[in-house]
């Protein structure tokens, strides 16, 4: 057991033992045998990393992947082991901070988890325990356990329904947020135990139930439950009618009574959990990647300064010159010992081309940064009063990089909400108002509020609607039991809640119960309706079950004269063909209608059938189902023999309610060129309908089907057509529709043939998913040879997988619980705010990282404490405010323009190209400092006032100053966005830097070994000739980098660039192309970049003025708080 708590604690889980596992109902072991009980997990649900055992070791190694970090530690040792130039605290101390600071921060997005998790395994639960009811936490729960779930409750544990409050022992459930389905399910327990109601009685249980061993397959379950009676043993077989899931809900049932099978981890919604990875955005593996450049010059230049020395040294006055002789032991000491030694060295006084405080200062700007998503009003949802969440701050800038959006249906494009709307009887339109069918284009205008009388036509359409269903009807009054199948006989109660197989259906019979026509209820074969207060109770005979073949379900009734009727609602190729009577053409034309307004649509037809009819039908009915060989295809055999001959009655049109601005934020990111793909576990015409209806398929585009696919040829063959129609039609826009089943076909041997198809379509739907496999999908583009970065956005525990395998991770805090918000690494209240996020915190977030990391490797030195302060102090909060404040257009352009999110896909401001642009800055102006230094200053050593020489600290200091001064002024040419903090920190830290210095060199400090800068900063300061050199050589560097960024920005503008011409011009913000403004509201660069052009012959006068005036328009109505100063016409 000690092994085995060990295990957990460091996340491993032992293998199981068997392919089955035994439990015994209410812990009842056997008393007799050598019977060895089985182990099993315990019900705690972890979303978290690490735990108090590994914390230190895991997250240590995840940091030392990092090669700067790995690279540090070898330096940090060396230092150690041999005599270097500098100290081991120049190394040490930084490594021992980054190490810490990102430690903390990923300890407290952990602890978060933790505490999520806390909420969960600590919900209270009541279990079946010494013969009563006790309450415990959830974690507390073991396998084995009987546990009662009441009303609306979920179930916190995978359990086999035993009983129920219900007589027939059946219980009503809801999955949405496992499957994504709102449809209520029926669930059944075996008839040995569905009498076992009370605690009393399930103490007297005595029952084995025999199961598979955990699996992740949601509808899959194969077990087995042996009851004994007076001594004898009853088997009964167990299904997934029979396993209520954790994470489900319980519906239209006061309570249930089950035992748990599967806890904790092992339960089905946690195997369809992904494990949860240490996800690297794109910008952190380009840094690794430069890094490994950098470290290959390092290398090289350590390796070329030990032979350069040995060379040196070949000359016997240099290899022991008389000033520095050699001991008998050094003399006498190994070559290559020797060699390495000086490498070592070398390397060691090299080393800080590698800046470790970029991961610092990366890690400091992911932290802050996120900050401001949680702080952006316009991410807040009033209604529900929830602001965005950040659960981890190590992909802000991946939110700038994405190319595809996988995205869930049900509660995520979806309010989850169907509206009935419109409607069509007999040929003519009627929409809903005030609770009365009126016709299309008619008012209410009844001074008393009753309408007109309706005809047979309406009435038996109305009836048709509220008869053919599979509706269940929960009843709140008080006091009704279990025994009163119709509570409502002394007056239906004004409670009544319908529960649907799906929404459509739940929509269309409170529509029918609004204008009149109300379903009250079923028990057994009654079908009770109240038509305008007056009550009918039908007979159901039988029901033709829905399937996706068919697309279309049908019940057949006795009506209360004694008549059998058949009543059919489908979709419209499912129905209109095998109708022959009724308004056809007008239905069909109306249907369209609504199918373009983006309705779901249903059309409802009847068949009246006369004794011998009924008699047939009936028949063939029963033989069909007894069948026991080849029962499928003989049932659809004698549905289309009964569904035929229809009598048309008209056509329904519902409502998905979408969620506020779906459709803007799905075109926002198709045109900043993201590819939307819908992932959903519903069926295949709602998905289409509300793909149609969201705008993520448009009804110009030709849609394309890969479903019911039955083996690997068929589906081959369809992939190769698909592929073969996309190739000849080069106009128009394709969207693909794929089934659950088509891809596992798809996925097991024609991948490649797949995602060439669906690269070449506009949008992509997958329906009927299970959870893994849309985490499957999302990895398969993750793994493509493009490596498209990937976005995966849910609100249920069925999109999980889906969200921990995508590199980016949204959960929407919506009605299905908050699995997918725990899971993921940003959270969101509405998927409209999906755009923002992306478009406007992606683009701002990629931008300044991106820059960030280009300007370490640029601004990459002499005395051991301006090593360590370089890049510590005198240059680290310019870049660091920079990071979290810089915006190169208005967040509002950004919105408003998606296109602007092209200009940084693919990694573009981490490409090589722009990597070795920046090298070769950093070095061309390393060359700039020190041999212009050399040149101004080597050849007159006498330059100060009193005559005294410049000496070996002087000349350093002189080029460190102009380097401190240049890298800060580098950073101010590429900034846009100037607050009042940014100038604070870019003139404050070149401030800072001549007061140290002066400082430091100004006072004898007795702790240091040597006081080789003493009074050298001052003697610098004191030379005319020093401060000309410091002016010519900030020019030499500078101004050939302003020439390139003008004539580049007029001839060569990109997206970007254009924006900001436009935003000038028409929003009046003077600041966002230049450090410098003129008090009329145009920029230096502005007039140097007309001067070009006027040479160069692109100059237009009106494309070129860029000046404003207090009444020019400008957005002022930015909530966000990254607009952190007023942009105002008059100041600057």
């Amino acid at each position: 057991m000690l092994l085995r708590w060990i295990r957990q604690q460091l996340g491993f889980d032992p293998p199981h033992q068997s392919d089955t596992r035994t439990v015994y109902i209410a812990n009842r072991f056997p008393q007799h045998g050598h019977y060895v009980p089985q182990q099993f997990a315990d019900n705690r649900i972890i979303s978290s990393k690490y735990t108090v055992w590994n914390f230190v070791p895991k997250n240590l190694f995840e940091q030392f992947r990092r090669i700067a970090n790995f690279y540090f530690l070898i330096i940090f040792l060396v230092q150690l082991m041999i005599d270097t130039p500098t100290s081991p605290v120049t190394s040490g101390l930084p490594l021992f901070f980054v190490i810490t600071v990102t430690a903390i921060k990923q300890g407290y997005e952990d602890w978060l988890r933790h505490k999520a998790d806390n909420e969960v395994n600590g919900a209270p639960v009541f279990v079946v325990r010494s013969g009563s009811l006790v309450q415990t936490r959830s974690k507390n729960i073991r396998v084995g356990d009987i546990v009662r779930v009441a009303k609306d409750e979920t179930f916190p544990v995978d359990l086999v329904l035993l009983s129920s409050d219900r007589a027939e022992g059946t219980c009503h459930i809801t999955t949405t947020s496992l499957d994504g389905e709102t449809n209520l399910k029926t669930h059944y327990s075996v008839p040995e135990t569905l009498v076992s109601q009370s605690v009393s009685r399930l103490e007297a249980l005595h029952a084995v139930v025999e199961c598979q061993q955990p699996d992740a397959d949601l509808y899959r379950f194969v077990g087995r439950i042996t009851v004994t009676q007076q001594e004898e043993e009853i088997v009964r077989p167990l299904g997934p009618e029979n396993l209520l899931l954790r994470g489900a809900r319980l519906k239209n049932t006061k309570e249930i009574f089950g035992v748990a099978v599967y806890t904790g981890m092992e339960s089905k919604m946690a195997l369809n959990y992904k494990c949860k990875s240490q996800k690297r955005s794109a910008v952190e593996k380009s840094m690794n990647t430069f890094l490994l450049i950098y470290l290959g010059i390092l290398l090289f230049e350590a390796i070329l300064s030990t032979i350069l020395k040995y060379a040196w040294q070949a000359e016997k006055k240099w290899d022991e010159p008389f000033y520095n002789q050699k001991t008998q032991q050094e003399r006498n000491s190994s070559q290559i010992l020797k060699f390495i030694s000086d490498f070592l060295a070398f390397l060691v006084l090299y080393n800080f081309i590698i800046p470790i405080s970029l991961y610092v200062t990366v890690e400091m700007q992911k932290f802050l940064g996120s900050f401001f998503i949680g702080w952006d009003l316009d991410l807040y949802h009033e209604e529900s009063d929830q602001m965005a969440q950040v659960n981890t701050s190590d992909l802000n800038e991946e939110l700038g990089q994405v190319e595809y959006v996988f995205t869930d249906k049900t509660g995520t494009l979806t309010e989850n909400e169907m509206l009935f709307r419109e409607c069509s009887i007999n040929g003519i339109k009627y929409q809903e108002i005030n609770g009365k069918l009126i016709h299309e284009g008619m008012t209410d205008d009844s001074p008393d509020g009753s309408g007109p009388p309706l005809s047979r036509e309406e009435l038996l359409f109305l009836k048709a609607v509220s008869l053919c269903h599979t509706v269940q009807i929960s009843y709140e009054q008080p006091g009704d039991g279990p025994g009163n199948p119709f509570p409502h006989a002394n007056g239906f109660s004004s409670q009544m809640e319908y529960y649907a197989s799906s929404p459509d259906e739940k929509a269309l019979v409170e529509a029918t119960k609004r204008m009149g026509v109300t379903f009250i209820g079923s028990h057994g074969e009654v079908m009770e309706i109240k038509t305008f207060g007056k009550s009918e109770k039908y007979k159901l005979l039988h029901v033709l079950e829905f399937d996706a073949t068919r697309r279309r379900m049908s019940v057949i009734l006795q009506t209360p004269s004694g008549g059998k009727v058949l009543f059919t609602k489908g979709a419209e190729s499912a129905v209109l063909p095998f109708t022959k009577s009724g308004e056809i053409d007008k239905t069909r034309v109306h249907v369209d209608e609504f199918a373009l307004k983006g309705l779901r649509t249903l059309v409802v037809a009847c068949r009246h059938f006369n004794v011998e009819e009924y008699e047939e039908v009936d028949r063939r009915l029963h033989e069909a189902r007894a069948a026991l060989q080849q029962r499928e295809e003989r049932l659809a055999e004698v549905f289309s023999f009964i569904e035929k001959d229809l009598e048309l009655l008209g056509a329904t049109g519902v409502e998905d309610k979408l969620q506020e601005k779906v459709q803007e934020t799905i075109e926002s990111l198709r045109l900043a060129g993201i590819k939307v793909w819908v992932l959903t576990g519903d069926k295949h015409e709602t998905a289409v309908s509300v793909s149609l209806s969201c705008g993520h398929f448009h009804h110009t585009m030709n849609i394309l089907e890969l479903v019911q696919q039955k083996s690997d040829n068929e589906c081959a063959e369809q992939l190769r057509q698909l592929a073969r129609r996309i190739r000849e039609d080069h106009v128009i826009q394709h969207g693909l529709v794929v089934d659950g089943a088509s891809l596992s076909l798809a996925l097991r041997g024609h991948e490649k043939l797949f995602m060439e198809v669906c690269k070449n379509c506009s949008a992509v739907l997958c329906c009927r998913m299970a959870p893994l496999q849309k985490a499957k999908v999302v990895r398969l583009l993750k793994t493509s040879p493009e490596k498209p970065i990937t976005l995966a956005i849910g609100d249920g525990a069925n999109d999980v997988s889906m969200i921990q395998e995508a590199h980016v991770g949204i959960g929407i805090m919506g009605k299905e619980g908050r699995q997918a918000v725990r899971n993921s690494d940003y959270a969101i209240a509405r998927f409209r705010f999906l755009s923002k996020l992306l478009l406007v915190h992606g683009h701002f977030y990629y931008i300044r990282v991106a820059t960030l990391v280009q300007y370490f490797f640029y601004k990459t030195l002499y005395d051991s404490v301006y090593l360590t302060l370089y890049n510590i102090c005198f240059t680290s909060l310019p870049i660091l405010v920079y990071s979290l404040f810089e915006q190169q257009v208005h967040p509002h352009m950004l919105q408003s323009k998606p296109v602007l999110y092209r200009d940084i896909s693919k990694n573009s401001l981490l490409s090589f190209k722009t990597f070795l642009y920046w090298t070769l800055l950093g070095f061309c102006h390393a060359f700039v400092f020190f041999f212009g230094s050399y040149i101004l200053m080597g050849e007159d050593t006498s330059l100060m006032g009193n005559g005294q020489m410049f000496g070996n600290w002087t000349f350093g200091t002189l080029v460190f100053t102009v380097m401190v001064i240049t890298v800060t002024l580098k950073l101010a040419l590429e900034t846009h966005f100037w607050t009042w903090m940014n100038h604070f920190v870019t003139w404050g830290s070149i401030a800072f830097y001549f007061i140290f210095s002066l400082f430091y060199g100004g006072i004898i400090w007795p702790f240091l070994h040597t006081q080789d800068m003493y009074f050298v900063f001052v003697q610098l300061l004191s030379s005319g000739s020093a401060w000309f050199a410091i002016i010519i050589i900030l020019i030499a560097c500078l101004f050939p980098d302003i020439i390139k960024k003008v004539i580049y920005r007029h001839l060569q503008p990109t997206s970007t660039q254009k924006s900001q011409f436009i935003e000038t011009n028409y929003q009046g913000i003077g600041c966002v192309d230049s450090m410098c403004c003129y008090s009329e509201g145009e920029n230096g660069c502005a007039r140097l970049g007309r001067m070009v052009a006027q040479v160069m012959g692109r100059y237009d006068p009106a494309y070129a003025n860029r000046s404003w005036s207090d009444s020019d328009p400008f957005y002022s109505n930015d909530r966000s708080i990254l607009t952190l100063t007023p942009m105002e016409a008059t100041h600057c």
